[in-house]
């Protein structure tokens, strides 16, 4: 796990975030279609961003904190029973997630919408299996000493920024085709489940994290 591929997971599953109509991409479109401003579009993402990475940051602080009072290979099938269990979640109740009464939002309003949305999806879950593999099976000492030094926390928050580049660059980009080009009508015509893929992947990472 020393190699770039984790950087690379980590940056394709905040890329896959950024796909995701309802972690932005559809609300940003929305306020520019209003304000008849493609700015709008742009404004919408810094909110988007601020509260997805908080809602990541989140995850990735807890998750740091078990690693220095539990060993590797008790969090490893706690871990791996909570993706599982939140993959079956969503499968049976795929809409289960925030609802928001109108489309006209200040700044704080759409980040606090975007880190309900984050938080429901479990996006800041999936970096589990991540952040263990990153970490070395040693002796629940040197886990402590490692966590503490700098390296470690520099390591947690450089995941939050790739994973958080990653999704809104990709959410800047479909937000602006969309809305320059493409239309909402792709909504109807050409779009695919993804709450239900984002479902069997959670309950794939899960199960990975209990074999590997």
């Amino acid at each position: 796990m020393t190699s770039a591929w984790p950087w690379i997971a980590v940056a394709a599953l905040g890329a896959y975030h950024g796909i995701d109509p309802s972690m932005g991409w559809l609300f940003a479109v929305a306020l520019g279609l209003q304000e008849r401003r493609r700015s709008k579009v742009i404004w919408a993402l810094g909110p988007i961003a601020v509260g997805h990475l908080v809602s990541i940051a989140a995850v990735v602080a807890i998750i740091g904190g078990l690693r220095l009072f539990f060993a590797i290979d008790l969090l490893r099938p706690i871990g791996a029973g909570a993706l599982i269990l939140f993959g079956l979640f969503r499968f049976i109740w795929p809409r289960a997630h925030p609802r928001w009464v109108a489309m006209r939002v200040n700044a704080a309003e759409l980040a606090l919408w975007s880190f309900l949305m984050a938080s429901a999806h479990g996006a800041g879950l999936m970096l589990f299996p991540i952040l263990i593999g990153m970490t070395p099976n040693t002796a629940h000492a040197h886990q402590m000493a490692a966590f503490c030094g700098t390296n470690t926390i520099a390591q947690a928050i450089a995941v939050v920024l790739v994973h958080t580049g990653a999704m809104i660059a990709v959410t800047g980009a479909i937000a602006i085709l969309v809305y320059e080009w493409v239309g909402l009508a792709i909504l109807r015509s050409a779009w695919i489940n993804l709450d239900t893929i984002w479902a069997g992947a959670l309950v794939a990472a899960g199960v990975l994290s209990l074999a590997i």
